[in-house]
């Protein structure tokens, strides 16, 4: 296994780099903007399960270096890991178009640019395991978060694109829905308790999900039936609402 973790200094990445390293051996590639903290995990993983990982520098809105950075790689990756994000602040992004650009390039024009080089190469190498988070935010358009939540909705529909793409040459493309989970970036924010995750709960149902070649997995897993039951509410009802 050679595994390619992107936005690798997320909590979520954090802790699915530690599943993988524990239960895998190969090569892991961990790529971030800030190589200092990066570099920290880096030699935690190389010396707690003696394996190769390695940090390295990438930007999800430096599309023209995405090609570069990919054809460095060596040995290239089985497996590309996309966790990287920005939650962003909505009533913001409404008065300013720079923040609202920001969320939408960062959310879904990044995981496009960089994923899109990674399909090419596992495609004419007939295998591969792509696995995307995005969030259940991106299933119905709410007042508090919908510039967040268009940007991983349109992350969604690429992400079932890329899939009945790369299904007939042996690619498997997974898509992560998770809920509230509690992280830097949700930090501040008063999380309803009984339905929020933590970092860890993420990571072992995305590993369960990728040992089981899943095309979709909700963390936690009810959120499949919350969201079943948001989208099925009637538009005449739900843009009365206050979510």
């Amino acid at each position: 296994m050679n595994l390619l973790i992107l936005g690798a200094n997320s909590d979520i990445a954090q802790e699915i780099a530690r599943r993988f390293a524990s239960r895998k051996k190969g090569d892991i590639f961990l790529a971030s903007r800030n190589l200092h903290d990066l570099d920290k995990q880096a030699r935690d993983l190389s010396i707690r399960y003696g394996i190769h990982c390695e940090a390295l520098f990438f930007d999800a809105l430096d599309y023209t270096s995405h090609a570069g950075f990919y054809e460095s790689l060596d040995p290239k990756p089985d497996i590309v890991i996309v966790s990287f994000g920005l939650l962003g602040n909505q009533e913001t992004a409404q008065a300013n178009f720079q923040e609202a650009k920001d969320i939408i390039e960062t959310n879904y024009l990044g995981v496009v640019s960089i994923l899109e080089i990674v399909a090419s190469d596992f495609e004419r190498r007939r295998n591969g395991f792509i696995i995307a988070i995005g969030s259940v935010a991106g299933i119905r358009g709410r007042k508090s978060n919908y510039m967040y939540g268009s940007a991983k909705g349109g992350m969604e529909v690429y992400l079932g694109g890329l899939r009945n793409r790369l299904h007939h040459c042996g690619v498997r493309v997974m898509t992560v829905l998770p809920g509230f989970v509690r992280t830097k970036m949700t930090e501040g924010m008063q999380l309803p308790g009984f339905v929020s995750a933590e970092p860890t709960d993420v990571a072992a149902d995305i590993y369960r999900a990728y040992e089981k070649n899943k095309d979709v997995v909700y963390s936690k897993w009810f959120w499949k039936w919350i969201m079943a039951g948001i989208r099925w509410i009637p538009e005449f009802i739900f843009k009365r609402l206050k979510l």
